[in-house]
């Protein structure tokens, strides 16, 4: 597959066997057996790797599936507004919010506008941008949609968890708890300390479309799910 070919296509279940060993591309599996082919990042190491989803290169087709699958799950929660992360959470948050009946929703931005509060910010750093320091602000025109109602916050992957525990914190620090928090991919499970640091209940109301471990050279060169342990 060629770089842009990824992200394109939902498959039927079963179409890739996820045991491994894999070349350079994970099969990524939803709850209804559905799979997308993602490629694989080796890490600094060279030893250990990721599968990498970047939701707003995704064809409408699978950014259809996924926000629908998201909306389906988030049902029982009872979402009144979605709230959306930058970047590529917007992409998601918006299409997760139509899914779901609703004619809005609310992002959250690093771009500061005039009539922002510094107040209204926390600082975010993300695992795609490390050198880059930024601030996460809430739209202070936008505090009535979200204060008292019942909030989803959406990502579009969940991978070192600083960026949801960014988004988390500064919805706390404007009265704002969600009922729940999204995202397309659950990258391996390290942003579960990230917001169990935010709050003990927050890793039990995480929502995703499905999940991928992290993966780890095999003796043929190839790549395996790596054991728990590591």
């Amino acid at each position: 597959m060629q770089p842009h070919d990824f992200w394109q296509d939902i498959h039927a279940a079963r179409s890739f066997d996820p045991s491994g060993p894999h070349e350079a591309r994970f099969p990524a599996t939803l709850d209804d057996g559905r799979q997308m082919l993602l490629p694989i990042r080796a890490l600094a190491d060279g030893r250990y790797g990721i599968a990498s989803l970047i939701v707003n290169q995704a064809s409408f087709a699978v950014l259809r599936a996924l926000a629908g699958d998201l909306a389906t799950k988030l049902e029982a929660y009872r979402p009144e507004v979605i709230v959306g992360l930058p970047t590529l959470g917007l992409t998601l948050a918006a299409a997760v919010a139509e899914a779901l009946g609703h004619t809005r929703y609310v992002p959250l931005g690093t771009s500061r506008k005039f009539w922002y509060e510094d107040e209204l910010s926390v600082p975010l750093t993300s695992i795609t941008t490390p050198n880059q320091q930024k601030r996460l602000y809430v739209d202070p025109r936008m505090l009535p949609l979200i204060q008292g109602g019942r909030v989803v916050l959406i990502d579009d992957v969940m991978s070192s968890g600083a960026s949801m525990a960014a988004g988390l914190s500064l919805l706390a620090a404007v009265g704002v708890e969600p009922v729940a928090v999204g995202a397309a991919m659950l990258q391996t499970d390290r942003w579960r300390s990230a917001i169990a640091a935010v709050g003990a209940q927050w890793p039990e109301r995480v929502v995703g479309a499905f999940s991928t471990p992290l993966l780890v050279r095999s003796g043929d060169g190839g790549w395996v799910a790596s054991p728990p342990s590591l």
